[in-house]
């Protein structure tokens, strides 16, 4: 790939995709957003139809049709090797770019956290619609987590964070539970009064799921009030983010060494000061050489950041992708 060339860069979260056209300069030649990808919904076929419109828009934008002379995919839902193969599969069959990488998209939340010279050595954990974690040691080592939700393990994000507070809130009102402001507080977000006229709107399709996610910045906001029960949720995440980045260093063994953790994802880029706060508390506790840091960029920087450093680029053409997106 000379100076000439150009990359595809993709991120496809859950609810958007970003694809940008950028030159092995580090210009930005054309952006896009289109819908969410979702390949265990629709399957990996309509799934990666998503990014058709998107890449003919991006390319467009440049004067070009393609193919480019490689495409660095970074994907929710691409959480295990197998995964990754067939989506690598179906996108290099699509004639789009003569090469093509795909990755799980932490890794480029990752990549957008870490320097662009030197051994990049790091952790990240992103907690947006979902969670998971990822980790790049000496020599290339990587730990990571299979990340398909409570069978794997995991705990968190923001849709289950939001199911949570329904869980608390309808043992609230019911008298199951303890009592908690979440119980008027989700139902209001709505215009209605109380849970049981919420839980029958949910249950109806009166208020569609894909609403449900309103729901978490209202937990936050409770929380902050000093609810008992919505703090308690609240430490619940901090706990899970925290113990991502532990394991993840402890695999790589570099819990005694300096390292970036490399936060990201709409719950933690929101910086609530609850779960901030208590993360930076427990990572002090427990990894002392951990060294926090919110990354608040389009993850589709990390994407095209690995695709200069798949152009080989120089230090110059990173510098000036960092500053197209701020």
């Amino acid at each position: 790939m000379g100076l000439t060339s150009t990359a595809l860069a993709i991120d496809a979260g859950n609810s958007k995709t970003d694809v940008a056209l950028v030159a092995a300069d580090g210009r930005v030649l054309g952006t896009a957003r289109g819908e969410g990808f979702q390949p265990p919904a629709v399957g990996v076929g309509r799934a990666v139809d998503v990014f058709a419109p998107l890449i003919a828009a991006t390319l467009a934008q440049a004067g070009m049709t393609g193919p480019v002379d490689h495409l660095s995919a970074y994907l929710a839902n691409a959480d295990l090797p197998v995964e990754e193969a067939g989506l690598t599969a179906e996108i290099a069959g699509r004639g789009w770019a003569r090469t093509v990488t795909v990755g799980n998209d932490t890794f480029a939340l990752l990549r957008a956290g870490l320097p662009d010279a030197g051994e990049r050595v790091g952790v990240a954990v992103v907690c947006g619609a979902g969670i998971n974690g990822v980790g790049v040691g000496r020599n290339g080592a990587v730990a990571r987590f299979p990340s398909v939700g409570r069978i794997s393990g995991d705990w968190g994000g923001g849709s289950h964070l939001a199911d949570e507070a329904l869980w608390f809130a309808a043992r609230a009102e019911d008298g199951r539970g303890e009592p908690s402001d979440l119980a008027r507080a989700l139902p209001a977000h709505f215009g209605l009064a109380t849970m049981q006229e919420l839980i029958e709107a949910l249950h109806l399709r009166g208020i569609p799921d894909r609403r449900r996610h309103e729901l978490t910045p209202v937990l936050f906001g409770v929380a902050a009030a000093g609810d008992a029960v919505a703090r308690t949720i609240v430490a619940r995440q901090a706990e899970e983010v925290v113990l991502l980045a532990t394991v993840a260093l402890h695999r790589l063994d570099l819990l005694a060494v300096p390292t970036p953790v490399i936060l990201g994802g709409g719950v933690l880029a929101a910086r609530h000061p609850l779960l901030h706060d208590r993360i930076t508390q427990l990572l002090t506790e427990r990894a002392p050489k951990a060294a926090p840091r919110v990354v608040s960029a389009p993850p589709v920087l990390g994407a095209a950041l690995h695709a200069l450093d798949h152009a080989g680029a120089r230090a110059e053409a990173h510098e000036r992708l960092r500053a197209a997106w701020g």
